[in-house]
């Protein structure tokens, strides 16, 4: 058992650093993260631009290969510091990482191909871990809880919309000419649709004094609409709202994370997660 102590203890310590932001090399390791893939995408974004690219095409690959240099190595060790590495793989950032690294090595076999590293733009979700923002996490849970919460009622308010713009739309197309614009029943619940919502494209618009009456009606109509469903969703988030006090450590055996301050066992697994 002595033997597997060292190896337990570099896999322990490199898991805290590259899944955890509660220690300083963990903090340290995640910012240079960010840095990195914010500079990657950087990197593509210019690429693009192609009087730039012809004048230091040879940098922007080099740059782009120490980068995805540093992005392979650190995919392989996320997956030999977990205990189950087919957890990280098929993991949501298992595979956005994966997809972030691999686009430079196809391009040499599909054309092309390297622009999809803009993809690590979805790694900077980490930015979450490393400024602490776990518990904002639970919140945006929260809300997500109150959008399904809130889905019939929702439902039944856009049916309802979508009820009045064709009737306000129909009426619009009795009453304006095609010369205005309104040549068919579709066209005008469409504008209707725009009114409602406060879009106001201006590509048609009523002519008759009847018709601009009924467009001021609707226009009225539009700014109290849209408070309803903030107000469906916001009842919804007041009364299922919990505090949450989670940290960044990550449960070394399944990868879940915001775990509550002080717990000493997952609560997915129920491992320990400081062994």
């Amino acid at each position: 058992m002595q033997d597997n102590k060292p190896n337990t203890n570099w896999k322990h310590r490199l898991h805290e650093i590259i899944y955890e932001a509660d220690t300083n090399a963990g903090k340290i390791f995640d910012i240079i993260l960010l840095i990195l893939i914010i500079a990657s995408i950087i990197l593509v974004m210019l690429e693009s631009v192609k009087s730039f690219d012809r004048q230091h095409h040879q940098f922007l690959l080099a740059a782009e290969w120490v980068i995805t240099i540093f992005f392979s190595i650190e995919y392989i060790a996320r997956i030999i510091s977990v205990k189950k590495p087919k957890r990280y793989i098929f993991s949501f950032y298992g595979i956005i990482d994966l997809l972030s690294t691999i686009p430079l090595y196809l391009s040499y076999f599909i054309a092309g191909s390297q622009v999809l590293i803009a993809v690590r733009a979805f790694r900077l979700m980490r930015v979450f871990r490393i400024l602490k923002l776990a518990r904002y996490i639970g919140e945006s849970n929260q809300l997500l809880n109150a959008l399904k919460a809130s889905r019939r009622k929702i439902s039944v308010f856009l049916f309802g919309m979508l009820i009045m713009s064709v009737i306000f739309g129909t009426l619009m197309y009795l009453i304006e000419s095609d010369e205005s614009g309104f040549t068919s029943i579709p066209r005008s619940i469409y504008w209707c649709i725009v009114t409602l919502t406060t879009v106001g494209y201006g590509d048609i618009a009523p002519a008759t004094t009847l018709g601009q009456l009924l467009a001021t009606v609707i226009m009225i109509l539009g700014y109290g609409i849209i408070a309803v469903p903030t107000g469906i969703v916001s009842a919804e988030y007041a009364s299922a709202k919990k505090n949450i006090d989670t940290n960044t450590q990550a449960c070394p055996h399944c990868l879940s994370e915001h775990h509550k301050d002080n717990a000493k066992h997952c609560y997915n697994c129920g491992n320990l997660l400081n062994e």
